[in-house]
């Protein structure tokens, strides 16, 4: 048959899997890899085959004929002559696909001048090695595999290396005992590949007495059976590991962590299929505590500095809508934007500020169409400071629950583009772009909402839009209302004023209630006051509780006495403005059932005799 194997002709139809590697210098990979390729596609096999300039290693499955062919091509490559493979049947084909891979290296080591196609460690055959343990020679047994293979098992009384990779070698030999240099170390692993690297390189750091055990495991098991070894070998195919009889156990691999499960293993409750085993197993609230700890992390690195920190142009996207189609730009903008003067809009043309869909100075006299889209240049300058200590209460495939500090826009507007919340999700969720399913003012802290995907966004921000979620506001107010619980139904305008403040429009505002309960009055002339806003007007809290006569503590816009202040957004260190999303109710986009989350009350909240 050509691959030192003998295969019954009852079996002949069955799968022929073949693994085997040998370090040899080798060379025109890209001619190498096309035509095994090519080969391979012919002959109906499958698997993965590394190429390197410092060998070959292959595990493939075939017809027999396949195989046969394959390896008289490899046999016919300089340095490959004496290819011998690990033959197997199986019933069915194991790999879904086929591979040949260009690398740097068959066997990831990361240590440049280790060269085993010109020099290997002296070997140890099998038969010798069971002599040296039955005669009870003294050396150490070295296991150079990962941590999660000799779970599984491996000889009586080895040292494991205590690695994770095999790249972490190197680290696992600087700590071993400086004495080891001068004692007989015999080393394995598997099928020998790895103590092919592992045996020059413990040379080089000046171990003098150093043997490879020739093979690996599972040619001792071949030869020598099970003695002086404590439970399977792990291989890396389909098997998951093999007995000292090198028959397939029952031990299977977790999907998530790659250790590996022996039946007892796999009959722990922990242990779900594709998802979790012991090993690796969190419960929800694990899983959920660890995932957010690695996305406040990610919120740290990605607010330090500050990324509107240093200048840069930005560009804000304007849609011309249906209603301004035929109309001249300057003529829509101004309607577009009626808090701005018109003034304003033609010095912005003229210094080249407003550019077209190309990037490209527009003219105000041009007549526009509805969807046509422009942009407003903003030049490059240095964003203001915000507060960047973003707490995350939930977060999982659909959404993420924030509670957001103050000041702090969630979107990009005036003079923040970079240092709002939004842009930094962005960065943080790359190449996800989480979108915010409602509004929260940049001064004001507490919950705010996220969908991931938007999918999500579809059925999670038309509840807030339909007034179908349960929001809680705390607010610490000038003055001390009469009754504990009082409401608001002032119609809010849609036009902006003074520093966007909306104002009270009974004939053509958008109708708005506001539902307030007194929590405590201070002697201090404050109350601290809960709101429940049943419609989602920009600034409904702020502007109902203005009108009533009760503003809210630190608002620079809606001021006491009726006056409006000239600020919007607070900076840095101000004192805060006293309004806080307290709790949310909505139903989440995977279950479709009610959820609630409520967020630490803040500082201001509590009693000014405190």
């Amino acid at each position: 048959m050509g691959f030192d194997a003998t295969v019954s002709t009852a079996v002949s139809k069955q799968i022929t899997n073949i693994a085997a590697y040998r370090f040899a210098e080798l060379s025109d990979l890209k001619t190498q890899r096309k035509h095994l390729l090519d080969l391979c596609g012919r002959e109906g096999l499958k698997g993965t085959i590394l190429l390197s300039p410092e060998g070959i290693n292959l595990f493939m499955a075939g017809p027999e004929e396949g195989i046969v062919v394959l390896l008289q091509a490899l046999r016919a490559l300089p340095g490959l002559e004496d290819l011998t493979p690990k033959v197997s049947l199986s019933a069915q084909q194991p790999f879904s696909r086929m591979l040949v891979r260009i690398k740097k290296e068959i066997i990831a080591f990361g240590v440049d001048g280790i060269n085993p196609a010109r020099r290997t460690s002296p070997k140890l055959s099998a038969a010798a090695l069971k002599r040296w343990i039955d005669e009870g020679r003294r050396f150490t047994l070295l296991d150079t595999r990962n941590d999660y293979e000799i779970k599984l098992g491996t000889f009586r009384g080895a040292l494991p290396a205590g690695i994770d990779h095999f790249r972490d070698f190197p680290k696992a030999v600087a700590k071993l005992p400086e004495s080891l240099k001068d004692e007989p170390v015999v080393m394995f692993c598997t099928g020998g590949i790895r103590c092919e690297k592992a045996g020059p390189y413990m040379e080089s750091q000046g171990f003098r007495n150093i043997h490879q055990l020739d093979g690996g495991i599972l040619k001792y098991f071949e030869e020598c059976g099970g003695a002086h070894y404590d439970g399977e070998c792990f291989v890396f195919d389909q098997r998951v590991g093999v007995d000292p009889a090198l028959r397939e156990t029952e031990s299977s691999q977790c999907f998530r962590c790659l250790s590996p499960l022996t039946a007892e293993d796999q009959n722990n409750p922990r242990y779900v299929p594709g998802k979790s085993c012991p090993f690796c197993f969190q419960s929800p609230a694990e899983t959920m505590a660890a995932r957010i700890s690695q996305s406040e992390q990610a919120i740290q690195r990605a607010t330090s500095p500050l990324p509107g920190s240093t200048p840069r142009d930005n560009f804000r996207p304007i849609i011309i809508p249906p209603e301004s189609s035929g109309l001249p730009l300057l003529e829509t903008i101004c309607g577009i934007f009626s808090h701005a003067s018109r003034e304003d809009w033609i010095r912005i043309f003229e210094q080249s500020y407003f550019l077209d869909s190309d990037f490209q100075p527009a003219s105000p006299e041009r007549l526009v169409r509805a969807g046509e889209r422009f942009y407003r240049k903003n030049p490059a300058e240095v964003e203001p400071q915000v507060s960047v200590d973003i707490g995350i209460l939930h977060e999982d495939e659909a959404i993420l629950v924030l509670n957001k500090p103050a000041p702090l826009p969630v979107h990009p507007s005036g003079r923040f583009n970079r240092n709002t919340l939004q842009a930094i999700l962005h960065t943080v969720y790359h190449p996800q772009k989480p979108r915010p399913a409602h509004r929260l003012d940049a001064n004001t802290t507490g919950l705010v909402v996220f969908t991931r995907t938007r999918h999500f966004a579809k059925i999670v921000q038309p509840q807030f839009e339909r007034g179908e979620v349960q929001k809680t506001y705390l607010a610490r107010v000038y003055g001390n209302p009469t009754d504990d619980s009082f409401s608001c139904s002032a119609a809010v305008g849609d036009s902006p004023t003074i520093a966007g403040a909306r104002s009270v429009d009974e004939s053509n505002g958008f109708p708005a209630r506001t539902d307030f309960r007194v929590l405590r009055r201070e002697a201090n002339g404050t109350s601290l006051i809960e709101a429940r806003p049943l419609t989602g007007r920009t600034n409904q809290i702020r502007l109902h509780l203005w009108h009533l006569g009760f503003p809210i503590c630190g608002d620079p816009v809606y001021l006491p006495k009726n006056a409006l202040g000239h600020r919007q957004t607070l900076a840095v260190g101000d004192p805060p403005l006293c309004l806080h999303a307290w709790k949310l109710t909505f139903n989440h986009p995977l279950t479709l059932g009610a959820i609630t989350f409520e967020t630490p009350t803040p500082a201001w909240s509590a009693s000014a005799a405190s």
